[in-house]
């Protein structure tokens, strides 16, 4: 049996905030402390108390004065464009058609694959990530190798074969009985392993055909709690190929709902330009709009409507869209959230963004009984801040007053150097170097 403590400033979220004054979402311990047995939060509470009534050689994590908190979660990204952040375009179909689809071809070959899937694991822990629901390519290398990283180091990781039999390079191309087949072979061999799960994933209505779409439903009718996970609305130009391609539907959604691709279990990367018949849709199936704040801005696809998709009960995810998205942090993915928001004159107080990319985000993919969290009985995925990390922010904290403020420098100043190590099921997993 594996026994340790965690002592520092404890932070976890009940629920989701009302405003930046809602003390009750919160429970937050100035000397806290978390012990872990094999892998499960047994106690939080003072450290003096959960100290006493442990025996004396038990090993302790001293992050005094730093914060603990949940592992961040990010619901959006793909492993296998981590070499192509930063990829001048004018716009999204540009940008995939010059960089992604010419990237994404290197996956076929399976050691390659491997190196890739070690840096984006060393990448999404060095962030302070240990969750979250990613894209591979349309090779079964590259699913293969991203579930044997995640799985060789113990993290709770949504991954899955993209599905695309059209309007991409022939070397990208599979073919609707191909997907379902690699597809289900995946999904018996990966989902529930340890803590690896499935995501069905197509990846948008441009690139499958009606006959993909049907096999993606039959997928989601036989693996009903595996994920599915598609894009949706992010780009103007995308939506009116969309509707060329499906003229028959009502909007982009439509096509969706018509292969009953809608559910608990659905991630909709974007989500930026809905008819409010959308909304409603995404609302009443309880289907996931995941915002990409970094990726909206860098490839100008657009405002996402935070406050109009709230008020009609639509559960909302977070993600940094990697490589579309321009920084794995999920702290820079929140500050740039709450830009997009003040251009909206809507608002994003500090509580709501530290609960967002902890809680919200595991809410939305129906885990928050495992993860993003600090409750008794979760995964130990815990994150270790530093306010104090950077010389700048060093002068900035000399004056602030309060846990709320504290929170609002690491979401707008903080990034990896604020991440002081990362517990991965209990147990250190960050590089120190």
């Amino acid at each position: 049996m594996s026994t340790s403590i965690i002592r520092g400033r404890t932070l976890t979220f009940n629920r989701k905030p009302n405003s930046i004054n809602d003390a009750e979402s919160y429970n937050y311990i100035e000397d806290g402390a978390i012990l872990i047995q094999d892998g499960t939060i047994k106690k939080i509470g003072l450290f003096k108390d959960i100290k006493k009534h442990s025996p004396k050689d038990i090993k302790i994590y001293d992050h005094s004065q730093q914060l603990l908190i949940p592992g961040f979660v990010d619901a959006h990204l793909h492993f296998p464009q981590i070499q192509l952040v930063g990829s001048y375009a004018a716009n999204l179909l540009e940008w995939l058609k010059n960089y992604t689809f010419t990237e994404e071809q290197k996956f076929k070959n399976f050691s390659h694959c491997q190196n890739i899937a070690k840096k984006f694991f060393d990448t999404l822990i060095s962030h302070g990530t240990t969750t979250a629901a990613t894209f591979c390519t349309v090779h079964i290398e590259s699913v293969e190798a991203f579930f044997e990283e995640s799985h060789k180091r113990n993290m709770l990781m949504i991954g899955g074969k993209v599905m695309m039999d059209r309007n991409a390079p022939p070397k990208l191309l599979d073919t609707p009985q191909s997907s379902y087949d690699d597809t289900k072979t995946l999904i018996n061999k990966w989902h529930g392993v340890g803590r690896q799960l499935y995501a069905i994933s197509p990846r948008f209505a441009i690139t499958s055909s009606p006959q993909q779409l049907e096999m993606s439903q039959s997928l989601v009718k036989e693996f009903p709690d595996c994920y599915l996970q598609t894009h949706l609305s992010e780009n103007k130009e995308e939506i009116e190929l969309a509707k060329k391609l499906y003229p028959d539907f009502k909007d982009y959604t439509g096509i969706y709902e018509h292969y009953n691709l809608l559910g608990p279990n659905s991630l909709f990367g974007h989500c930026i330009h809905l008819s409010s018949r959308e909304i409603s849709i995404l609302s009443e199936t309880k289907s996931s709009a995941v915002f990409c704040p970094t990726s909206n801005l860098f490839l100008g696809s657009g405002l996402f409507d935070f406050q109009r998709l709230s008020k009609q009960s639509v559960k909302i995810a977070t993600g940094t869209d990697i490589g579309g998205g321009t920084n794995y942090s999920m702290l820079k993915t929140m500050d740039e959230a709450y830009k997009i928001l003040q251009l909206q004159n809507q608002q994003l107080s500090p509580l709501e963004s530290f609960y967002q990319i902890t809680l919200g985000n595991a809410h939305a993919l129906s885990l928050e009984n495992r993860i993003g969290t600090l409750a008794i009985g979760s995964d130990a995925d815990i994150t270790i801040l530093d306010s104090k990390a950077t010389s700048i922010m060093k002068i900035r904290m000399e004056t602030v007053k309060n846990l709320i403020e504290e929170l609002f420098v690491l979401q707008t100043m903080g990034d990896d150097r604020s991440v002081v190590q990362v517990y991965i099921n209990g147990k250190p997993s960050k590089k120190l170097y």
